[in-house]
């Protein structure tokens, strides 16, 4: 009989037009599997691809095919990889642990990513593969009252201050603790590192300030597993630092 950690385990994600993948729901699953050390093979696609995998089945990745497994959603995929894995580090070591974090993703989703999407839409418009684009395109500006993508990133710059201020929650907590979840990560620190990289690997702008708090904490999360998310090729999420000023004496100010 084949055991669970014998079944080849495949991971479907979605691809930009350079390779790389960057859905924030597919890096979840990614550091998952890390986590619990299960290796996989990667299968990309682009946006119109997903349709013709399965019989149409799923409209959305990651998927996870695990021997007859079958399956989508992140929240689906991470709660079986603990059921399928039960040797393996948990990624909920409760069900306390599992609902708390559930309540994470729900502000993160809401706070958080909501406004990520208005800075990088048009971003990831531009880096998906060409023939993914008219689709794209039309998917998103039917939600966008009319506007174009053009349109509604053209002042995008205006609402970096409003996503900078509501990333101060993870700030406090992680000047008590090296990850969000405390002195290890768990699927927290996943659900906001796989966004984090998203928005380097698509973006054009960068989100945060160069003295930002969260940058010790995102060197450490891309630096999780051997380094799953270093990527030269990504864009920087911090503003370079400003050059110092001369005072009147010649000097310089900081």
């Amino acid at each position: 009989m084949t055991t669970s950690a014998e079944k080849k385990i495949r991971l479907y994600e979605l691809a930009l037009a350079d390779g790389r993948s960057a859905s924030p729901f597919v890096w979840r699953i990614r550091y998952a599997l890390a986590h619990k050390g299960i290796a996989f093979e990667t299968v990309k696609l682009g946006f119109t691809n997903i349709p013709g995998v399965f019989g149409g089945k799923f409209k959305t990745v990651p998927i996870l095919e695990h021997g007859d497994t079958v399956l989508a959603e992140s929240w689906d995929i991470a709660e079986y990889l603990d059921r399928a894995f039960p040797d393996r580090p948990p990624l909920f070591s409760s069900p306390g642990e599992l609902a708390v974090i559930r309540l994470t993703e729900g502000w993160f989703m809401n706070e958080i990513l909501r406004k990520m999407f208005r800075l990088y839409v048009k971003d990831v418009h531009d880096a998906a593969r060409p023939q993914d684009q008219p689709y794209f395109r039309e998917s998103r500006e039917k939600n966008m009252k009319g506007k174009t993508l053009e349109s509604f990133a053209a002042d995008r710059a205006s609402y970096l201050p409003a996503l900078r201020a509501s990333l101060q929650p993870l700030r406090i907590h992680l000047q008590k603790f090296p990850f969000l979840g405390g002195s290890t990560p768990n699927f927290a620190d996943y659900i906001a590192l796989g966004s984090f990289y998203w928005a380097a690997a698509a973006g054009t702008m960068p989100m945060l300030e160069h003295d930002d708090a969260l940058r010790d904490w995102l060197d450490r999360g891309f630096n999780l597993y051997g380094g799953i998310a270093r990527d030269p090729g990504v864009g920087p999420l911090f503003e370079a630092a400003k050059a110092q000023e001369p005072d009147s004496a010649g000097g310089s100010i900081s």
